[in-house]
């Protein structure tokens, strides 16, 4: 068995997981299906559950294959871009190609063995061992910025502003093509492509809200240099949008098919600012990063062309 990753749909909300993934995973028992949780390949947003443990809403459900065992993090001595640092939290500038916690295949090298190392046990224990201080992510190929909680209360704290969609964060992307206008919303609701588990879609069944703002910076022969501001932050959530409405970020690999800026390895998706009100001082914080070399490389090449 592959890894499965798995969004918990509306209905299945307070199921118990042992029965909930029963349900969803053909050709699985639910004896098998407990033998996984007590063997401690069951995760729920990172953490390890029992078989008693009942799904929620915002719940991902991570069931790791039967040859692999949960994974350790170990600090690792990687420098890291920090914007801002406190005793509650941490603003990181992620650089593209960096994973943000260790999964299968990628066990080490990731932001979080870099900030065990950093801030050794100062990282809030809410998402696990596997993503301890993680309040949100980004995708390995997308550079930019990353709040980090080092206790619980500030994770709380920050995990329901998320939940409120009080966050400030925005984006810059290059997409393939030109919008119709220069401005827009794009509302679609996304949830896990039925035909490719590690994929997301837009999608009417099983699917959350999903609501992206944007607008054009400027316009190339072919491309557009656009500004995006999430209301919501699903998984691939931008990129998702991009490509429902024919414009994929460029450069991706998964949602696109563009092979003019395939030599880019990976989407052209910055997050370029993030704001946020501070979980223990109240005070409102924003925080803004300068463009990465590989994104103003492309948009000089771009405007060369």
């Amino acid at each position: 068995m592959n890894e499965i990753l798995i969004d918990v749909p509306q209905e299945y909300e307070g199921e118990r997981i042992d029965k909930f993934l029963s349900i969803l995973i053909k050709d699985s028992s639910r004896n098998s299906i407990q033998k996984l949780i007590e063997d401690g390949k069951v995760l729920a947003s990172g953490n390890i559950v029992n078989k008693k443990y009942k799904v929620k809403i915002d719940d991902e459900i991570t069931v790791l294959p039967n040859e692999l065992k949960p994974l350790d993090a170990e600090p690792e001595n990687i420098p890291l871009d920090i914007v801002y640092e406190d005793d509650d939290l941490l603003v990181v500038n992620k650089p593209r190609g960096m994973v943000v916690h260790p999964a299968p295949g990628n066990c080490s090298g990731t932001l979080v063995n870099a900030l065990l190392y950093h801030c050794k046990d100062s990282l809030s224990g809410i998402n696990g061992i596997l993503r301890p201080g993680i309040v949100h992510r980004i995708d390995k190929d997308t550079s930019g910025l990353l709040i980090v909680a080092k206790n619980d209360k500030a994770h709380i704290g920050l995990a329901e502003q998320i939940k409120e969609h009080s966050f400030t964060r925005e984006y810059n992307a290059v997409i393939v093509g030109h919008l119709k206008e220069n401005e827009g919303i794009v509302n679609a609701p996304i949830g896990r492509n039925p035909k490719d588990r590690k994929k997301m879609c837009v999608s009417y069944q099983n699917s959350k809200n999903a609501v992206t703002h944007y607008s054009v910076i400027e316009d190339f022969d072919g491309y557009s240099h656009i500004s995006l501001k999430l209301e919501t932050g699903r998984t691939h959530q931008i990129r998702v949008h991009m490509e429902h409405l024919g414009h994929p970020v460029a450069g991706d690999p998964v949602y696109g098919n563009d092979k003019k800026s395939a030599f880019l390895n990976g989407q052209c998706l910055h997050a370029i600012k993030i704001g946020f009100i501070h979980p223990i001082t109240g005070k409102y914080l924003e925080f803004t990063s300068d463009l990465p070399d590989y994104f103003m490389d492309f948009i000089k090449r771009l405007k060369n062309t």
